[in-house]
């Protein structure tokens, strides 16, 4: 598994937790609005070797207490559970990011207990999810990864990233109604990176008022639902 880059601490991806965050190379899905491109379409471009990565964290050890893993698409790596094992060895809880269409090697990962949080991306409504995810087919493994986490232990949240063009509040409307229950859900804004996949300038954030419609519509099915990213 190649590793595209560390950002050394964060209070704010791991909940609960003072960690690091470690960017694994390469995704399966083409989102036109993702914020990595760069990680999703140059995989020869890994600049962090693993020894770097673990070589940093016996530095911090009594100084961090998580690691999220995020991408990319982590769950792609069939040697991600090393690598998660690797780093709770050390003492690390760790945090996984995924967008759910490897749900068998997913299973595998919360059946062995290598994940102390999960956070699930919901790109869209079912009717939307191609469109959104740039991925055809992908439906079925996303579903059977939603069933995963909402009847597994591990602590866990889906999020959907709002999106102006691609994102309207009836379509939050179908998410709650698809994965309605007690769990967090947070919608949080887009933020134009500066290394989209489609390129700059053809996605925006939606504004205040639209956030709190689409809000609004996922609190029908989601009471814990929150906007994330907006003041």
């Amino acid at each position: 598994m190649k590793l595209g880059g560390l950002q050394k601490m964060t209070l704010l991806d791991f909940p609960g937790r003072v960690a690091c965050t470690v960017f694994t190379v390469g995704c399966n899905f083409r989102c036109p609005f993702c914020h990595n491109s760069s990680l999703v379409v140059s995989p020869q471009a890994a600049e962090l070797s693993q020894d770097a990565f673990f070589a940093f964290l016996k530095k911090r050890q009594g100084l961090l207490d998580g690691v999220a893993i995020t991408g990319g698409e982590p769950v792609m790596h069939p040697d991600l559970p090393e690598l998660m094992r690797r780093i709770r060895e050390l003492g690390f809880a760790v945090k996984l990011d995924t967008n759910g269409s490897f749900p068998e090697r997913l299973a595998a990962i919360l059946e062995e207990g290598l994940a102390d949080y999960v956070a699930m991306d919901i790109k869209n409504s079912r009717e939307k999810y191609e469109q959104t995810a740039g991925l055809a087919g992908i439906l079925p493994q996303v579903e059977q990864s939603v069933r995963l986490l909402m009847e597994g232990g591990t602590p866990f949240e889906f999020r959907t990233t709002l999106v102006d063009e691609l994102h309207e509040p009836e379509d939050f409307t179908a998410i709650g109604a698809w994965i309605g229950g007690d769990e967090p859900y947070f919608i949080q804004g887009f933020v134009d990176s500066g290394d989209i996949l489609a390129g700059g300038g053809r996605f925006h954030a939606a504004d205040a008022e639209k956030a709190a419609a689409c809000l609004e519509a996922a609190k029908a099915f989601l009471p814990k639902a929150q906007l994330r990213g907006y003041k």
